[in-house]
């Protein structure tokens, strides 16, 4: 087996182990279940399901879950196996710093991946069966998988972190100030940039603001295929600016492979 699937496997299965797999699936799919039930009891339409409503719902909300939960699968990836020894170990192997990254990458991405599909996939098929809505497994498909390409971001970032610092700690701590920055003051200070600049900002110049932020860029391209009624605030006026999906999922691979390189080649500098 090459190494790098032989890595990628072990992650995995340690990923099984300690049930990451199973837990994340499940506050997925009670997550989406419960936001297609009982999403409009704000309307006063209790039981009445909308594509188009869900996905807001479900986007405005897993944005905050998904980077936390891939976060706290992926900060000690490094640092914790420096601390307990581990990590000078697996390189005595025939395994370079890259092929190790990479395993990792693909092991907890692929739990990652799968819990988000398995989740999301089961609501979407239960909501087809109930309900009578034709687009279902297409607005649910790209909800799937830009919400995969967000956990995966923040699975890259995360490695950035561990393999930046020292101490596993200080990893969680850093690793909790970037979850909060990103989900949060990104987007506060945005707003208040705004009302503070009045029009100064165009809306091309919003969204390329907004591409800045991984959780941002996945609402984009999310809410963009919606209703703009289900949609207010930043976001209103950013998916009206004209920017391609094409363009938007792009900048979605570039958070993923852009701190990947980084990761890489702190790692390789690394003093172990």
């Amino acid at each position: 087996m090459p190494p790098i699937f032989a890595v990628a496997l072990k992650e995995f299965q340690d990923g099984l182990r300690n049930r990451w797999l199973i837990s994340i699936t499940l506050i997925f799919a009670v997550l989406s279940l419960g936001l297609s039930y009982y999403g409009t009891v704000a309307s006063g339409q209790i039981g009445t399901f909308s594509i188009s409503s869900t996905i807001a719902s479900l986007s405005s909300l897993a944005v905050f879950l998904i980077p936390l939960i891939a976060l706290l699968l992926s900060y000690d990836s490094f640092v914790g196996e420096q601390e307990s020894g581990t990590l000078l170990l697996l390189l005595t192997y025939p395994l370079s710093h890259q092929q190790l990254l990479i395993g990792k990458f693909l092991g907890q991405g692929a739990i990652i991946t799968l819990a988000t599909c398995l989740g999301f996939g089961s609501a979407a098929v239960l909501l087809a069966i109930t309900s009578d809505v034709d687009n279902i497994f297409s607005s649910f498909g790209l909800f799937i998988l830009t919400a995969t390409l967000l956990g995966l971001s923040f699975t890259a970032i995360a490695y950035v972190i561990s393999l930046a610092v020292n101490e596993k700690s200080r990893a969680a701590g850093i690793a909790l100030i970037i979850w909060f920055f990103f989900v949060l003051v990104f987007d506060l200070a945005l707003l208040g940039s705004l009302v503070g600049m009045e029009d100064s900002l165009s809306q091309n110049q919003l969204v390329q603001i907004m591409m800045l932020n991984p959780a941002d860029l996945f609402r984009l391209i999310n809410l963009s295929a919606l209703d703009t009624n289900d949609v207010n605030g930043v976001l209103s006026v950013a998916i009206n600016s004209g920017t391609s999906t094409t363009q938007l999922f792009i900048s979605m691979m570039a958070w993923i492979l852009a701190p990947l390189f980084i990761a890489s080649i702190i790692f390789k500098k690394k003093t172990l």
